[in-house]
């Protein structure tokens, strides 16, 4: 059963990572997608749907500039007929030093595509979904919005604030038909997390990557992906206003500090 057939879905960071992957899925349940990202890799997102019998078109935009995301949402209306789905996944993390090392610099590159990013992918979806009474929008947050240890602290802070932006946004949508929600990845393997993986393989430390969450194992982009394409589906429907951690249990326990790797 496809669980999305003909509805119209955004998905942006969609060049790599868990974005490429709930791209493809979403297309894989009858989804059709607009793919953005700043990469030009994102066409190959669309291309690789596209050969497998979906339709797709890639959008090369900043995510967190006003007119790139007002512009991909019209697109979406314009190309497919309408809007049901927005998957706000693009983000960085900055990578990890020490507190003071930090510049305003870095905290505002980060903020602006993690925070404000996902604040005026809402802002423009719920435009086009409020008149039509529905919608589903999904941010990724991560386990660092939830908890202390998984992140550098501007990227901890921006995340936090997907959460919150999340919850405020469910409550001000409140009665429209829009769904609001959030999933907090835990250690994916993907393009942003590539260099911790690397140098683990480097050491020979591998086996220690997961060891926190009880799974004892790292995640892969499809699993994201997975819990993205139930969020979109109707299956959803009275899921609102969460932050759904998919990270193998880490945050079923307290904080802990982390190996090594």
């Amino acid at each position: 059963m496809k669980r999305l057939e003909g509805k119209s879905a955004v998905v942006t960071g969609a060049a790599s990572g868990i974005g490429r992957a709930t791209a493809i899925l979403f297309a894989e349940h009858g989804a059709k997608v607009v793919a953005v990202d700043r990469a030009p890799e994102v066409e190959a997102t669309a291309a690789a749907i596209r050969e497998k019998g979906g339709q797709a078109i890639a959008l090369i935009r900043d995510t967190a500039k006003e007119a790139d995301v007002a512009d991909y949402i019209e697109a979406a209306v314009r190309s497919h007929g309408g809007l049901d789905i927005v998957y706000a996944n693009a983000g960085v993390s900055g990578g990890m030093r020490e507190f003071d090392d930090w510049s305003v610099d870095d905290w505002t590159r980060i903020l602006s595509i993690n925070l404000i990013g996902t604040f005026l992918a809402i802002k423009y979806a719920a435009r086009v979904m409020v008149p039509a009474g529905r919608g589903s929008i999904i941010c990724t947050a991560s386990v660092a919005g939830l908890r202390s240890g998984a992140g550098g602290p501007p990227y901890s802070a921006s995340k936090a604030g997907v959460v919150s932006l999340v919850q405020t946004s469910a409550n001000q949508f409140g009665g429209t038909g829009i769904r609001i929600n959030a999933i907090c990845p835990g250690l994916i393997e993907t393009g942003m997390t590539q260099p911790i993986f690397d140098r683990a393989r480097e050491r020979g430390t591998e086996a220690k990557i997961g060891q926190l969450n009880p799974l004892r194992r790292a995640g892969l982009p499809h699993e994201i992906a997975y819990a993205a394409l139930f969020l979109a589906s109707d299956e959803a429907s009275y899921v609102n206003g969460q932050a759904l951690p998919v990270d193998g249990g880490l945050t079923s326990s307290l904080p802990v500090v982390p190996p090594k790797l």
